[in-house]
Formats: structure tokens, C-alpha cells, sequence
């Protein structure tokens, strides 16, 4: 349920609202835009009557919000959420580029990584410290080594770092090293650690499950908003299907269905999405005309000798090329690099 204010509400209308909300036991979540002021409730209203709020001085109208996620849902919070990282800006008008490898595997990989897609123009440092992998005899990650030469890298590059957190008692770990807390598509509906990474301030990187429906990412979001982290990002990573030529069958569909439905903002990554470099710059730019409002990018200086994910790997020059061909693509639909 939302209640919409009239815009000539004062603030001493808002408050009666908030306080009869207080009253009934719910949450109430507020949010002011341009002309109006939105509180959603939060809770069991079902057996709340719409007529409770609307006989309130101030209140407009009362809606009630059919799907099960309220605080990612755009009617709850119809501006656009901006997430801010150091001196990066995540949802806004600039598209925000993450880069680097899939596994940290060394220091002076790492570095040279980092030096790379940072002169191409990359505003986030990615690397995998603990790597989440199918067979139990792959490359796993270096742990909290790995997460040392990554704060070292965001130290010497000044680019804020993305890492991935699998497992609710790592997270406080992960989280005193990292800026983002990347939640990877096997732990989409892993909900313990769901609320773990919601009672951090840190934002967080929620990637869509090999198949689960955009409701369900969106009802995963919603377990990170509802334990006090407002600050997540929907990712799509591409979803099974029949088709076995490319890693995973890249949903274009789901990046302006989700910002429909959402507020959060939404970031395609087209490495894993396709599992193939060939294919990595034509869908970072239709994923860019979608609507997306960041890309990440697998780099390695040697995908040849990676540790993991090779194949989808750009290397610097190819990242440079596709960095290049972006900024023309972004111009032209009003946005910025």
C-alpha cells in the first residue's frame, strides 16, 4: 500500500500519516519527489483500509501494490536510487564501467590489470578473492590475500573495488576490505546471506540466478532493502536455457523490464552473459541501448593463462577498443562515460 500526498501537504500532514502508520504497526518508507511525497507501508496490510489514510488531511489517493516486492518496486520509490561509491555515482546519468579480472590470482597480476582498464577509462576495480566454482578441484581464490592486493590496487589506481561475499560469516571480512559486496548468481536466494549483506551500509551487487525470474531477483533485492541496506543494483548475468553456444543466453528483455519495475539501478554484464570476448562488445552496447547504467567486463593481460573464465576475458587492448566504441554509443543516447 502507498499513500500519495496532495503537493500542497505540509509537513505537518506527512507526519499525522507517519504517526498513524507508527500506530497500526507498520513500516513506513517515505519518498519526495518533485511534486508529490509517496509513503509505503510495509507490513501486514491487507487488513488495512484504504479509507484509514484517505480521510487524512493532505492524502491524495491510496494504491495498493499488487506485487510482492514493495521497496524495490518504482511505485514505493518512483526517483530513480543513486548509489554512491568514493567519487562514482551508480545510476545516474553517467554509465559506470567495472573491470578487471575474474580471480585475483597474483599481486602483479592484479596490478597490471588494474593499471590497464584504469587508463581505458574504468571507474571500478573488479577481482574474484573467493571464487564460488562448479567443481571442487578449480581455483577457488586467494581469500583475504587477495582482497589485501586488491585494497593495494585500490590505493595505487584510486578506483573503489568490487568483490564477491559468499557466505553470511565472510561478510564482515569481505566488507572491511571492499566497497561492493557482489552476491553471485548461485547466491541469489541464499537469504541468510541476503540479510547479512542488507545489515551493511555497503551496496551491494545482487546478480540474477542462472534461472530465476526477474520477481525473484526482485524479491532478493527486497530482503537487502528490508533489513536497512537501500543501496543494491540488479545485475543481469544471463540465464539457462536450451542454448549451449553461448555460456548463458543474455536477457536484453530484463534490463528495461526492470527499470519499469524498479527504482534500483540495473547492470548487464555480458562476459558471463555470453562466455565468449567475441561476443562481450556487442552486448555490452546493446545492453547499453537498453537502458543498463553500468557494464561489467572481464580483463586479463593473459586470458590464455587464466585461472578462470579465460575465455570471456577482454584483453587490455580489446577493453580499450570497446571502451573507445562506447563513448560514441553513449553520446548519442544523451549519457555520459
Amino acid at each position: 500500500m502507498i499513500v500519495v500526498m496532495k503537493p500542497s501537504s505540509s509537513q505537518e500532514d506527512v507526519a499525522r500519516v507517519l504517526e498513524r502508520v507508527e500506530a497500526l504497526g507498520l513500516q513506513a518508507h517515505l519518498s519526495s519527489g518533485e511534486s508529490h511525497t509517496i509513503i509505503g507501508l510495509v507490513g501486514e496490510t491487507g487488513r488495512i483500509s484504504a479509507h484509514t489514510f484517505e480521510v487524512m488531511p493532505g492524502v491524495e489517493r491510496v494504491v495498493r501494490v499488487a506485487e510482492p516486492f514493495k521497496l524495490a518496486n518504482r511505485e514505493f520509490h518512483p526517483q530513480d536510487t543513486l548509489i554512491q561509491v568514493g567519487d562514482v555515482t551508480i545510476g545516474g546519468n553517467q554509465i559506470v564501467i567495472m573491470a578487471g579480472p575474474c580471480s585475483v590470482e597474483s599481486r602483479s597480476q592484479l596490478l597490471e590489470t588494474a593499471h590497464a582498464v584504469k587508463e581505458a577509462g574504468a571507474h571500478i576495480l573488479r577481482g574474484g578473492a573467493f571464487k564460488p566454482r562448479s567443481s571442487p578441484y578449480s581455483f577457488q581464490g586467494l581469500g583475504e590475500e587477495g582482497l589485501r592486493y586488491l585494497a593495494e590496487a585500490r590505493e595505487i589506481y584510486g578506483m573503489p573495488i568490487i568483490t564477491e561475499v559468499m557466505a553470511p560469516e565472510e561478510v564482515p571480512l569481505v566488507a572491511s576490505y571492499a566497497d561492493i559486496l557482489q552476491i553471485g548468481a548461485r547466491n541469489m536466494q541464499n537469504y541468510r546471506l541476503l540479510q547479512a549483506v542488507g545489515r551493511q551500509e555497503k551496496p551491494v551487487f545482487l546478480k540474477r540466478g542462472l534461472s530465476a525470474t526477474l520477481q525473484e531477483l526482485l524479491m532478493s533485492a527486497e530482503y537487502v532493502l528490508s533489513n536497512g541496506n537501500p543501496h543494491v543494483m540488479l545485475v543481469e548475468r544471463g540465464i539457462r536455457t536450451f542454448e549451449t553456444y553461448t555460456r548463458n543466453t543474455f536477457d536484453i528483455n530484463a534490463i528495461p523490464a526492470l527499470k519499469q519495475l524498479s527504482h534500483l539501478p540495473v547492470i548487464g554484464d555480458p562476459s558471463h552473459g555470453t562466455g565468449k570476448w567475441q561476443l562481450v562488445a556487442p552486448v555490452a552496447k546493446a545492453a547499453i541501448a537498453a537502458g543498463a547504467d553500468g557494464l561489467m567486463i572481464e580483463v586479463h593481460p593473459r586470458p590464455a593463462e587464466a585461472f578462470s573464465d579465460g575465455a570471456q576475458s577482454l584483453k587490455p587492448k580489446r577493453f580499450q577498443a570497446l571502451m573507445e566504441e562506447l563513448r560514441d554509443l553513449v553520446q548519442a543516447l544523451g549519457r555520459t562515460l
